[in-house]
């Protein structure tokens, strides 16, 4: 049921994630929290990469920010950020919210996280206070089981449908050469994109 809140009350949902690349699965959850009236706008938080801990395959930071942008482009509520860029590292999350809250005086914010991360959020730096200070919206992953009798005040499950690929899965299916199954989870900017820096090749 979409919220009845004018848009000025709702959230500005932050989505963070390293979007390695940016797919439509991605895109999808974004629209069904806008359309359904749930958030204000949301925000792609491209997550910086740890220069300590470089990971095999992951794409430089602005090349990320831009494929995000390309996938973003045009559609309403929907915004790719380098917020974090400019953080100090490693940028936890409990301390991005902060910054936000600063830096956008008297906005609501809530945070997007998918099962997978919600079952290990204890783990998280400052879990805590995360959940004292921001809403936060799980949305269900394949074999991330969630009780949603057991979530705490301020944490939703969504109903958001499941989307049957991951950025992993894209990544090995452009080494691979299996083009024509990497581009049908990714938006066609992005794809062209992808194609003409020979990204994951």
């Amino acid at each position: 049921m979409k919220s009845t809140e004018p848009p000025a009350a709702l959230p500005t949902v932050v989505y963070g994630g390293s979007f390695n690349p940016i797919h439509r699965g991605h895109i999808a959850l974004g629209q069904y929290l806008v359309g359904r009236g749930l958030a204000r706008e949301v925000w792609y938080m491209v997550s910086p990469q740890n220069p300590l801990k470089p990971p095999a395959g992951l794409l430089p930071d602005t090349a990320r920010l831009r494929l995000a942008r390309l996938a973003v482009e045009g559609l309403e509520g929907l915004r790719a950020s380098d917020f974090e860029f400019g953080l100090p590292r490693p940028s936890y999350t409990v301390h991005t919210l902060r910054a936000l809250r600063a830096a956008l005086p008297g906005r609501k914010l809530a945070l997007l996280v998918g099962a997978d991360n919600w079952v290990g959020f204890r783990r998280w730096y400052r879990w805590e206070e995360i959940l004292d200070e921001t809403a936060v919206f799980v949305y269900p992953r394949t074999g991330y089981p969630v009780d949603e009798a057991a979530l705490p005040p301020g944490v939703r499950l969504l109903r958001a449908p499941l989307f049957p690929t991951s950025s992993t899965a894209i990544r090995q299916a452009l080494h691979s050469g299996h083009d024509a199954e990497a581009a049908e989870w990714l938006p066609p900017r992005v794809y062209q994109e992808i194609k003409e820096k020979g990204y994951y090749r």
